[in-house]
């Protein structure tokens, strides 16, 4: 930096004052406040004065609304400084009328932000290595900020994303005695000509291969955030963790993946404050509406949606955080061989509409109505609305707001909303299955996970049943294995093989730079993929994932040499599955054999943690696997970590 500009000589700069005359007026202040309230509470009247709010109601009711809130807006939307992604973009105008809806309310609101990360910004780096990870740091300092407003009477939450939201309904769970909301922050538009924004992370592996020109690429890939906030336009997580916090019944009915920025989503955050506000005087909590029969409907809506596989490390983590039993593998497989996908929306197909045709055409409490009749969910349920689940559906399969974003649809996009949100005997009768499979196995034998409703149908054998036997292919980072791809030495019936990515090698990165290049490339169907990773939300093909025990922990992942033989077979119809080391050196041989010739060998010679992995993220998957693991949400149970400390 040049000497002059280091103290440029501004006259400016000395206009300051040393003393204020401070706020006028006074304090609403009574005897007894002045005998019994702590100080804390006294100087936080002077605080709420000294920052501007009128003195005679600084003491009304105070809730707080945190948000994931990022990047600065100028007054007319353009950017001051850009955030990580469009999923914080513009929530602050939700945080903002969610603000002044409660100051109507003759409430004091407050605010505060904890931003976070884009998973599609970090795919492929480093800051992938955070990504998990920052969920639970996240949550901890969200429910901190809670704490350190001892008067709040309830907490709005206004999240989008796929890391933000799941930590904020963590922080809103560990909050069991407040009454809280979720404010879904909606989803981005798609492009009038264009592809979606899970599409066009292929752009680098398509024009490798020859697929597409520099032009081409350079335009999709300057279109696909068709507007300046939300969500990405597929069911990708963050979709999906919308979808969960209304099935959950912490946010209120119909309020999961609303266009940004549009006059519905404000009304979203305003209707939501009055929600709140209604809660408190009720005297209903969050522990209240959050429930195990809650947990299972959101496990209900979850695979009626066709939702992210991440879902099974965020849905856990919130039963924990509110003190409740965390479903295991076997709820899950339960609930998913119980409910039929209804819900046409990208990445699953067939048509593939954006997720902002799934709210217009009725969104989460359109596909409940499907699932009471078949007496899927538990309907007694309170929610977020002082009311049960049953009488929301009630309210909401009469409303004229139905009748009219169905119309809307048809009328916009020329698309009858029954073809995106469907009835079970339609949903069947255009091949929409089952949404997730937890293959076992020898190479799988505390499980694993693959959205079979993604698989490419034309693999499917007309039994339903997904088979491939294959080539090993292996790899100890994702580096090296999307090299190989973009090389082209990953070929049709190979089985790749990516092993010491879960948490203890990576932070359990997500691997969607491959699943969305075997997707875009025409072979790519004809490849399978086993991990100790996990997907992309958006992530589709037969990509088996979440194998446990991960290969840094002995796993039998970590112990498959280049050419072994594996074997496949996911039934989409019972949804069952195996995935089982079956053949090496020209030999093949049963499951059981292949388990004892696995026990006997040492794991891969190249395994090891990433070298480029933060301390950070050693300590998180060291308290996570003591919490127990994937399986468990990748959670921080407390009990769990002193019992280890203590017993070490």
């Amino acid at each position: 930096m040049p000497g002059h500009d280091l103290f440029p000589d501004d006259p400016s700069i000395y206009e300051l004052r040393t003393r204020a005359p401070g706020p006028a007026g006074a304090l609403p202040l009574t005897e007894d406040l002045l005998r019994t309230a702590p100080s804390g509470d006294l100087f936080g009247l002077t605080q709420n004065v000294g920052m501007g709010w009128e003195p005679e109601r600084a003491n009304d009711r105070q809730f707080l609304i945190l948000s994931t809130a990022g990047g600065l807006r100028a007054p007319d939307g353009k950017p001051i400084a850009l955030g990580f992604h469009t999923g914080h973009w513009e929530i602050s105008l939700q945080v903002e009328a969610a603000a002044r809806e409660l100051r109507a309310l003759g409430a004091t609101p407050f605010a505060a932000a904890v931003s976070d990360p884009c998973d599609g910004r970090s795919q492929g780096t480093a800051g992938m290595f955070d990504s998990l990870p920052y969920r639970n740091d996240a949550a901890i300092v969200l429910r901190r900020l809670i704490r350190s407003l001892p008067r709040r009477s309830g907490v709005l939450g206004v999240a989008t994303c796929d890391k933000g939201l799941p930590a904020m309904m963590m922080a809103l769970a560990g909050s069991p005695d407040l009454p809280c909301i979720i404010v879904p922050g909606g989803v981005t538009l798609p492009p009038s000509d264009g592809e979606d924004a899970g599409a066009v992370q292929t752009i680098g592996a398509r024009f490798s291969r020859g697929l597409l020109s520099l032009k081409e690429a350079s335009e999709l890939g300057c279109r696909a955030c068709a507007s300046p906030g939300g969500g990405c336009q597929f069911l990708g997580t963050a979709a999906t963790s919308q979808v969960v916090a209304e099935a959950l019944g912490i946010a209120l009915t119909h309020s999961a993946l609303a266009p940004s920025g549009s006059a519905v989503w404000r009304e979203i955050a305003t209707r939501s404050a009055r929600a709140v506000s209604h809660l408190a005087e009720r005297g209903i909590r969050i522990r209240d509406i959050l429930t195990p029969a809650a947990i299972r409907n959101a496990m209900t809506v979850h695979a009626a949606f066709g939702g992210s596989t991440n879902l099974l490390l965020h849905i856990p983590a919130i039963a924990h955080a509110a003190g409740l039993p965390r479903p295991a593998v076997q709820d899950w497989i339960a609930v998913n061989r119980a409910t039929p996908r209804l819900v046409d929306v990208l990445p699953n197909g067939p048509q593939y509409h954006p997720t902002v045709r799934a709210y217009l055409a009725g969104g989460v409490p359109e596909v409940m109505l499907h699932l009471r009749a078949l007496g899927l969910l538990d309907t007694s349920v309170l929610t977020a609305t002082g009311k049960t689940l049953g009488e929301n559906l009630d309210l909401w399969d009469k409303s004229a707001r139905r009748e009219r974003f169905r119309a809307l649809l048809t009328e916009r996009d020329g698309v009858a909303p029954d073809d995106v949100i469907m009835a079970p005997e339609q949903a069947r009768a255009r091949g929409l299955t089952g949404t997730l499979v937890f293959p076992t196995g020898n190479l799988a034998p505390q499980g694993s996970v693959i959205k079979a409703t993604s698989i490419s149908p034309d693999v499917v054998g007309a039994d339903g049943v997904y088979r491939h036997t294959g080539s090993a292919r292996v790899f100890t980072s994702e580096a090296s294995a999307i090299a190989a791809l973009r090389e082209g030495k990953i070929q049709a019936g190979d089985v790749m093989v990516l092993a010491g990515i879960g948490p203890l090698g990576t932070g359990m990165e997500e691997t969607y730079q491959i699943t969305s290049a075997l997707k875009a490339l025409p072979f790519g169907k004809h490849v399978a993929l086993l991990t100790d990773a996990r997907f992309s939300g958006v992530s589709t093909g037969a990509c088996v994932g979440h194998i446990g025990p991960e290969a840094l922990a002995g796993g039998q992942l970590g112990k498959v040499r280049e050419n072994d033989i594996i074997s496949l077979m996911i039934n989409r119809i019972s949804m069952e599955g195996e995935v089982d080391f079956i053949g090496c050196d020209g030999r093949s041989f049963s499951p059981e054999e292949g388990a004892a010739i696995l026990n006997q060998r040492a794991t891969h010679p190249a395994l090891a943690p990433h070298p480029d992995l933060p301390d950070d993220t050693r300590i998180w998957a060291a308290l996570q696997q003591a919490s127990g693991g994937t399986w468990g949400g990748c959670v921080y149970d407390t009990e769990s970590i002193l019992g280890a400390l203590t017993k070490s």
